[in-house]
Order: C-alpha cells, then structure tokens, then sequence
C-alpha cells in the first residue's frame, strides 16, 4: 500500500499545473513565434492590456493571430491573466485566459508590455482607480493622470516562443502563489474580446497561412477596431467605445419569466455540412441548457418569493434583478464565445475558384 500510494504521489507531481478554462482542441502543431509590434496608446482610464495571441480554427485547420488590445476591466481590482498554449496527450492545447483579483499561470509566456513570463508590471489597482506604469505602458497623460514609473525585469526580451511544453517550448511551471490564483474568483473573457476573437476569424489575412507568421493587424486601440493601425491612434479621443454586452433593455425585467425568448443566431453555411451540423448541434444543446437554467432560477425564486411572506419585498426583488442580469451576461457571454467558433469557409486554393 505504501509503494502504491508514493506511486499516486508522484503521479500527482509529474501533472503539470492547468489554467482556468482549458479547451477540447488538441492541435499536432504549436502555433508560430509571436510577432513584433508596438502597444497602441491607451484608450482611457480603466482599460487594460490584453496581449495579443495566436488561437486555432479547427473548421480550416490553421492558427489566426487575435491582435492585442485595450479592455476595460469588468470589475474594480480586476486584472487580466493571458491564455496561453500548453503540451499534453500529444498535442498542443488552449488554456483560455480570465479576468481575476490576482495575475495567475500564463505558460511563462513572454508576450511583452507587463507580460513577461510571470506575473504583470504594467500597472496596478489602488483604491479604486488603475495606475498605470510609464515604463511598460503607452500612456498619454493627458487622458490617462493616474501614472507612476517603475522598470520591471523582462527577462529573456528576445524569446517569441508562443507555447508551454512540447518541442521547443517554455519550460515554466506554475508556482503555489498561481495556483492559488487559479483557484479564485473569475471572470472568463467579456462581451469586447469573445467579439474581437471573432472578428480576427473571419479575416483571411490573419491565418497563419496567409501571414506566414507575420499578421498586418498585431494590435488595436480597442476591441474590433481592426482598421485602425496602432500608428494612427495618436488621438484615442476620436474612436468610438468598444461594443459590450448590452444588457439595458433587461434592467426591468426581474425575474426570468420576464424575459423573451432566446435569440437563435441565423443558420451557417461554411461549405462544410459535417462542421455546420456539429456547430448546430452545439447550437441548440447551448439554448437547451440555459432555458434549463432559466427555469431553476424561476423555481428558486419563487420558493423565495413563497418564504418571504409579508417580509420587506423590495429587497428581494432587488436580489431577484441582480441574479437575472448576471444570468443573461453569462448567457450572452457563452453565445458570444460559441459564435466564435463557428465554421469559417476554406480558402479557395490557387486554380480553383475567383
């Protein structure tokens, strides 16, 4: 029992550490080096850094590169914490990236601007307000005052290497202080970057294939904002704000049942039935199982309702509203994210088609 149980130990051990929503995709290849570029100018206060990263389109079989860009931060104190690819069962994996009180295990990835394998030094909260660091950042101060300068050690500078593991990989391993991260409160990517996840799909110059490594869109000002070169966002004042989850037109709607119907997103014709089928599938599994949560949120609180008999109803109904918003965010979030995922249509190949 004693060799079985140091054997189990060890295994344990030998595991290495998974970060915060890990995708199904096992790709044979890693994806390329990480391109060179220049951070654009900060948009306004509380936005934040997101780096950009090379994701995986199965329905075409190629890495498109997801520019880097200004988020705003959906709660006070929260930071970024990148995805990053990782090595196991034989091929390269996504951990997905999320929002949290602390900067967790990114694969030792050094994606530049704060982000250098560990941790971030681009800026910090403090009482309720973003400072951002000078050293790291591209700040105006003139739309930006909450500044400070502080050099932070970037480490091996010249090491694109873009995945953990595997031939030729990062060689870090995620520290207890990251794992701890892992284990905190989280928020998975917003409404602005499942948006600009999709955006890059569907562009055929940002496939691998067609940039060879070298994408003519690294980063933007904002979210979406894919015609605007970092070089021309001298003035952020005269861009527009990301789009985010609009949930305005649910502020009175209190409960569940108040709600309309789930928006079923028009049908996909990528060329390929298998793909299209499988993505509908998903489709109606997604809406299936939020009507599902729907209607336990309208069971509980009705029993609430039920129990709280001639208390103070308004408190409750304020409780109520709040549960129905964060479900409709987390639902919007979750169709976004499917939606980026949905079949792209092949290249046409060389001598065949327009």
């Amino acid at each position: 029992m004693r060799t079985i149980r140091l054997l189990l130990a060890l295994l344990i051990l030998a595991i290495p550490a998974i970060s915060f929503g890990q995708n199904g995709i096992r790709v044979a290849i890693g994806p390329p080096m990480l391109p060179v570029y220049e951070q654009p100018v900060c948009p306004g206060d509380g936005y934040l850094w997101t780096p950009g990263y090379w994701a995986y389109d199965d329905s075409i079989s190629d890495y498109y590169w997801v520019p880097g860009t200004w988020v705003q931060a959906p709660e006070v104190g929260f930071l970024w914490t990148p995805g990053y690819w990782g090595w196991g069962e034989g091929g390269y994996f996504f951990n997905e990236g999320y929002w949290g009180p602390t900067v967790g295990f990114y694969g030792g990835i050094n994606y530049g601007f704060g982000y250098y394998g560990e941790g971030f030094g681009g800026g910090r909260w403090d009482h309720g307000h973003f400072f951002y660091n000078r050293s790291e950042s591209h700040i105006d101060v003139s739309i930006n005052r909450n500044v400070y300068d502080q050099r932070v050690e970037h480490g091996n500078a010249d090491n694109r290497v873009s995945f953990n593991g595997g031939r030729g990989g990062i060689e870090a391993r995620a520290n207890s202080q990251q794992e701890a991260a892992a284990r905190e409160k989280h928020i998975p990517a917003v409404a602005a970057q499942t948006q600009h996840i999709q955006t890059a799909r569907a562009n055929p110059e940002l496939r691998a294939s067609a940039n060879h490594g070298t994408p003519p869109v690294t980063a933007t000002s904002r979210p979406g904002e894919f015609g605007q070169h970092p070089a021309a966002a001298s003035n952020p004042s005269e861009i527009s704000r990301p789009t985010a989850v609009d949930t305005s037109r649910d502020h009175g709607q209190v409960h569940p049942k108040d709600l309309g119907p789930i928006a079923r997103p028009a049908p996909v014709n990528s060329g390929n039935a298998k793909a299209d089928s499988r993505y509908e599938q998903k489709q109606d599994q997604l809406i299936s199982r939020q009507n599902q949560e729907r209607q336990s949120l309208q069971q509980k609180q009705d029993a609430e309702h039920r129990r709280n008999g001639g208390g103070n109803p308004g408190n409750l109904e304020q409780k109520h509203q709040q549960q129905t918003q964060q479900l409709v965010q987390r639902h919007t979030a979750q169709q976004q994210s499917l939606q980026a995922r949905q079949p792209q249509p092949r290249p046409s190949r060389p001598g065949h088609g327009q």
